[in-house]
């Protein structure tokens, strides 16, 4: 019979899903379809856009570094800053006067994307049932895709970007107001000791899910537009990653049925021939949806599956793989952008994405023992795995595992 924390899972994981659509979908990723507005209204070059682009960031590894310890203290009132903070920066930027205050509003709504994902992580694993939880962990991870595909068609509409932004504000005070009425209260995890080991295999994962992703957030729609196709086609492509990522939900079943490690790498093997259908020559737009379809899949994947690998290293305390996990991705995506970019000069875009689709197959080196993701502990652990912060009678920071 279920209990009650695995029949109620979805409330948690809904909600968690649609604070994280608000912190990414709105708050993170819209400022890149809306970049040649913003530059027509504030006079922007494109050194001030990337400026921009890098308070985003700045914010988002803010709200990175507070959220393990303000998921340590309350992982609901964690999720709720997250989407305050989210809300705050878009209603700053909706009502700029200058670009100092949209900056400010975008550090704000940068930090809302960095507290988000943690604190949902440590909600989930502190209010559901352990038998449901990779699903529910994994479901919530798709509100990216959501926030995406909500997103997608708003360049196209016909008001100014100012009220398009205060509409997302509106949404986002809506979307938090709903998370304060539905999240449950938990009692405060038990503290977190010793050294983080065995996390670098995860960071190892997480950075290289940055230096792939990085060149298909900034130039997809570049590679596009340079293979013929218009911006609306563009359009369609963009909500394909949204609408096709609400389906990476499903990598915690699968998780379950094959285990973490073969379902990291069948999923590594997709993104890198949905990356690579971009390097055709002429992809079309069949093509390009595919391609589209592929890459939101298995983005949104990826990172649920990261969440189950944290989960696993740090039973009481996920928030604290997490946030290791996406401050990797958040470095690989920084250091990535600017090298495609400078690829993309001397090579083309279509061998930036050649080149992309290759080192993805990097996973590959995960068949490895000391790289893999840890075992299921019904399946025993995997050779050299560490195992820390595992429930255990005493304390101590964690101890190796045994070989089999």
């Amino acid at each position: 019979m279920e209990t009650e924390t695995e029949a109620r899972w979805w409330p948690v994981a809904a909600a968690g899903a649609g604070v994280i659509a608000l912190c990414y979908g709105f708050a993170r990723y819209a400022y890149g379809l809306f970049v040649p507005r913003f530059s027509a209204t504030f006079g922007l070059t494109t050194v001030a856009v990337g400026v921009l682009g890098g308070l985003s960031t700045a914010g988002y590894g803010l709200g990175l570094l507070l959220s393990p310890k303000t998921s340590a203290r309350s992982p609901r009132g964690t999720v709720l800053l997250a989407g305050a903070a989210a809300t705050t920066g878009l209603a700053l930027m909706a009502v700029a006067p200058g670009v100092a205050v949209f900056g400010a509003g975008i550090v704000v709504a940068g930090a809302g994307a960095g507290l988000v994902s943690p604190g949902v992580a440590q909600l989930i694993g502190e209010a559901v049932g352990a038998r449901v939880r990779p699903r529910a962990q994994t479901w919530a991870n798709t509100g990216t895709g959501l926030g995406l595909a909500a997103s997608a068609f708003t360049p196209l509409l016909a008001f100014g970007w100012p009220a398009i932004w205060a509409t997302f504000a509106v949404l986002g005070a809506a979307m938090t107001l709903l998370a304060w009425r539905t999240l449950p209260r938990t009692r405060p995890a038990e503290a977190a000791t010793g050294p983080a080991r065995g996390v670098a295999p995860l960071v190892v994962n997480s950075v290289l899910i940055g230096v792939t992703s990085a060149p298909y957030w900034t130039f997809s729609s570049s590679r596009l537009t340079e293979a013929g196709l218009s911006p609306a086609a563009a359009t369609w492509c963009w909500f394909a990653i949204g609408a096709a990522g609400l389906l990476g939900g499903l990598a915690g079943r699968a998780a379950g049925r094959i285990g973490l490690r073969a379902a990291n790498l069948a999923t590594w093997t997709l993104a890198a021939a949905g990356i690579a259908l971009l390097a055709l020559p002429h992809p079309g737009l069949p093509g390009a949806l595919v391609s589209g379809a592929l890459f939101g899949v298995t983005y949104m994947a990826l990172t649920g599956l990261c969440i189950l690998w944290a989960a696993r290293l740090f039973p009481t305390r996920p928030a604290r793989g997490v946030t290791w996990s996406f401050a990797g991705l958040g470095a690989g995506q920084t250091v990535a952008s600017p090298l495609a970019g400078a690829a993309a000069s001397a090579l083309g875009l279509g061998t930036v994405f050649g080149l992309t689709a290759l080192v993805a197959m990097v996973a590959w080196s995960q068949l490895h023992a000391r790289l893999a993701p840890p075992a299921d502990v019904r399946r025993g652990p995997s050779p050299g795995t560490y195992l820390p912060d595992a429930p255990r009678g005493g304390h101590g920071a964690g101890r190796k595992a045994g070989r089999r």
